[in-house]
């Protein structure tokens, strides 16, 4: 039986028009997902000279504030259903996300090292919490709509292409714009993306109106919401969704591991920091593809198979990295190619099951007698946010042991063989394992009949 629906009918899904609207708001979470995975890291070490560990660290230690307060929003956003019909109000504060991703990047001119991680560090921070208001109850909404588990599957697809956008358009934007390496060149990249963000932002807020409006919503119980403290003992007691949510604390660590590691393998591999965007592009092109792919796939073979499949598939494409790194030249970079469009493909996978599964559980959840859809979406953002957080620390860690040396803007220093030994098994050997974790974890998962 696969979960459905029990206490309300489900009605039929929304138009494609509609979707899309709803759906844009991916785009200016891509935006926020993407640069600061893909770029921070490598901005801290290598432009501001900030040692690899506390680079590793000013990344990491903004996250705890995620950990406490996305649940206190999940908590919030549900009282908030209750009360006004909608969890619009919060998501506001995307609007202004743009402001923390300029700032982020527009380090005062004094300012290098340590103080220069400080400032960072600082508005990661602002720009996490304005980013989780707006993620968690523009996450949840799928989980609040009268569908039933196929068409949930659907909405998450719509989501994922413009997720897609958002993270391809960045991931080949933002290297390029910042190719040069000076501190004004991101400063200028940060400041256009801050256009897109805050435009996607808008459009969110209509399309989560009309969303709703066609699907029907579903409010929390009246228990929902009261007690932070409560609402997470449900999620933790609630075994399928445990495993769903480790398995993507780890897939979430890996995939933001290989990010941050990129622009360290184009410039310290290939001798050629463009390459990042180009690998970016395959990267992430073959999702808006993969995307209704995955989604008729799963209609045969079920979520939860083509999970594991992805999981499998991106482990396996990170040891197939190891030729690539080891090899000089254009050969190493075509090799390199092929298998990052094919890990692609398995990330597009790895995005879309996950999120059609969380309002899976979700249901499952208030067919047992206790939907708190605000808190388990608010736990597994918090997740997401650990994960996009420990990924490019456990890089940074691996290329401290190593003796990678960090610099500024302005020079450019010569690694030792150890240190790109350490560049290497972190984006290889690293990753496979931290994903197979994650593939052990998912196999506890039972709610998909087709698992």
């Amino acid at each position: 039986m696969t979960p459905s629906d029990t206490r309300h009918r489900s009605r039929a899904g929304a138009g494609r028009g509609t979707l899309a609207v709803y759906a844009s708001g991916s785009v200016g979470m891509g935006v926020w997902v993407t640069v600061p995975g893909l770029l921070l890291l490598y901005f801290l070490t290598d432009a501001l000279g900030v040692p690899a560990f506390l680079a590793g660290l000013a990344l990491l230690l903004p996250k705890v504030v995620d950990i406490v307060v996305h649940p206190l929003l999940g908590s919030r956003s549900d009282r908030e259903a209750r009360r006004f019909g909608h969890r619009r109000r919060m998501m506001r504060t995307g609007l202004l996300l743009g402001v923390a991703m300029v700032a982020m990047f527009t380090v005062p001119s004094g300012l290098s090292g340590p103080p220069a991680a400080l400032w960072v560090a600082c508005w990661f921070v602002v720009g996490n919490l304005l980013f989780a208001g707006f993620q968690v109850p523009y996450l949840t909404t799928p989980s609040d709509l009268l569908v039933g588990y196929h068409e949930r599957t659907r909405v998450f697809m719509f989501r994922m292409v413009l997720l897609t956008l958002g993270l391809l358009g960045a991931g080949v934007a933002a290297p390029a714009l910042s190719a040069d390496g000076g501190r004004g060149d991101y400063t200028r990249m940060a400041l256009l993306l801050a256009v897109v963000m805050a435009v996607s932002a808008a459009v969110a807020l209509v399309g989560v109106r009309r969303l709703t409006d066609a699907c029907g919503f579903r409010a929390p119980d009246e228990r929902a919401g009261h007690s932070t403290l409560a609402d997470l003992r449900v999620a933790r007691r609630d075994r399928d969704y445990r495993a769903l949510v480790l398995s993507y604390l780890f897939t979430g660590t890996t995939t933001h591991l290989f990010l941050a590691a990129l622009p360290y393998v184009t410039e310290y591999l290939f001798d050629d920091s463009r390459l990042t965007a180009l690998f970016m592009g395959l990267f992430l092109g073959p999702a808006l593809f993969a995307g209704p792919v995955w989604t008729a796939w799963s209609r045969r073979i079920g979520k939860q198979r083509g999970l594991l499949l992805s999981q499998a598939v991106f482990a396996a494409g990170s040891v197939a990295l190891l030729p690539g790194a080891a090899l000089d030249g254009t050969p190493g970079v075509a090799v390199t190619a092929v298998v990052v469009m094919v890990m692609g493909v398995a990330f597009s996978g790895l995005q879309l099951f996950a999120f059609s599964m969380l309002p899976d559980a979700v249901a499952a959840a208030e067919a047992a007698g206790s939907s708190k859809a605000g808190a388990y979406t608010g736990v597994w953002t918090a997740t997401e946010a650990t994960g996009t957080a420990i990924g490019p620390y456990v890089y940074s860690a691996v290329l401290a042991l190593g003796g990678f040396v960090s610099s500024t803007a302005d020079e450019h220093v010569a690694q030792s063989g150890t240190a790109l030994t350490a560049l290497r098994v972190g984006v290889t050997v690293v990753p496979a394992a931290l994903m197979g974790v994650a593939l052990w974890f998912q196999r506890r998962y039972t709610l998909d009949g087709a698992s």
